[in-house]
């Protein structure tokens, strides 16, 4: 029951760190008026949260080495009790920046702590633990908008100071349940960070071929979709905003079945198939024109893209072993954030030289579809460096 008392605990932090991370995009409007600033500033304020969750992953492998992963992931969770208290408290945009920044740097040191240590408490349920936590932090992508929208009647920064006060008493409960939780021990022995990370290259070099191209793909996808809908696909405001609504909303089911299958199949094969599907359904996207079409097909590109990452998690951190898992761990979390974070960028450039969003998107599922039936053949033949 402690065991469980302190996954919940994990599950209630995730949320609200992956919440920390989003909260400023539906903020930007108001936050425009309340500085007085441009959509330049507005963008690298957002931009800020995410490199904050990316800046920090490696040093946090290099900490896990030499501290146990609990007390990492509580540090986590009082970072972001403390950065989203000050960003509350900002009166310049400068201030609110570098609050973004922090709470974006408390995200990426839980999320490289937590997950192995996540793996550690539950080795025979690892892809269905990864799932729960994972949705979890999907739900956080959905409510966001809706939170916002209550919060900015009273006040903008109510959303944060609810962050930062829930993140303290969630902090504070996890410690206390994981001070009653016969906690494992089979991340002791990853005491070189370098070498650790090192001897595991070719399990990090296989993951990331599986699924860093989807990945960034994904993430040019999702951060332009309104704007695909608004000039694309000639949908209004409303009908764009509630059809990335869909795509988040079906990641929460996404990632708790995903996560389930990813204990069940072989991994290799079904990270693939999940890669493969998303292809298939990114192209059959730009080719379906009206509401309900669009509905359908943003449900399920949302579904099948959401699974990779219990399923990617699953495979890294069963194949890890204990003496490498969390150095090995951390680096691939930092490039594989690093590299799918230049995916909006990517598109951004060819769509403003010219190239429409149709084409853009049919490319890069015409290029993922060739890239796993490559991998497909190197699988079958035995010649993946795993």
């Amino acid at each position: 029951m402690s065991r469980a008392r302190l996954f919940a605990s994990l599950c209630g932090l995730v949320f609200l760190l992956n919440l920390a991370r989003i909260i400023f995009a539906p903020l930007l409007d108001v936050i425009i008026v309340e500085f007085s600033i441009g959509e330049a500033a507005a963008g690298l304020l957002v931009t800020l949260a995410w490199v904050g969750s990316a800046s920090p992953r490696l040093p946090t492998g290099w900490l896990l080495t030499k501290v146990p992963r609990h007390y990492v992931v509580i540090g986590s969770g009082a970072i972001l009790a403390v950065a989203a208290a000050f960003a509350a408290t900002a009166a310049t945009v400068e201030h609110l920046m570098v609050g973004a920044f922090l709470m974006g740097i408390a995200s990426g040191v839980y999320f490289v702590s937590a997950n192995p240590f996540l793996s550690e408490l539950y080795p025979e349920r690892i892809g269905h633990v990864m799932g729960v936590h994972g949705a979890a932090n999907q739900v956080a992508a959905v409510l966001a908008a809706p939170l916002v929208a209550v919060t900015v009647v009273v006040d903008w920064r109510l959303s944060l100071w609810l962050i930062a006060i829930g993140a303290a008493l969630v902090t504070v409960y996890t410690g206390l349940a994981a001070k009653r939780t016969k906690l494992p021990r089979a991340g002791a022995e990853d005491k070189n960070f370098l070498a650790g990370a090192l001897s595991e290259w070719r399990i990090i070099v296989t993951a990331l071929a599986l699924v860093g191209l989807a990945s960034f793909v994904w993430q040019g996808v999702f951060n332009f979709y309104e704007l695909y809908m608004l000039e694309s696909k000639r949908l209004s405001s409303e009908e764009a905003s509630m059809m990335l609504t869909i795509v988040f909303a079906a990641g929460i089911p996404a990632f708790y079945f995903g996560g389930d299958l990813a204990d069940r199949l072989p991994h290799v094969r079904y990270l693939l198939g999940i890669v493969g599907s998303f292809s298939v359904s990114l192209l059959v996207l730009t080719a379906v024109d009206g509401v309900l079409g669009l509905i359908v097909l943003s449900a399920v590109v949302g579904f099948v893209i959401h699974a990779l990452f219990p399923a990617t998690d699953t495979f890294l951190l069963d194949t890890l072993p204990d003496a490498t898992r969390g150095s090995a761990y951390a680096v691939f979390s930092s490039v594989w954030m690093l590299t799918q974070s230049l995916g909006s960028f990517v598109l951004g450039l060819f769509v403003e030289a010219g190239y429409s969003y149709d084409l853009v998107f049919r490319t890069g599922a015409i290029v993922l579809a060739a890239v796993v039936v490559v991998l497909l053949l190197l699988e079958r033949t035995d010649r993946l460096p795993i």
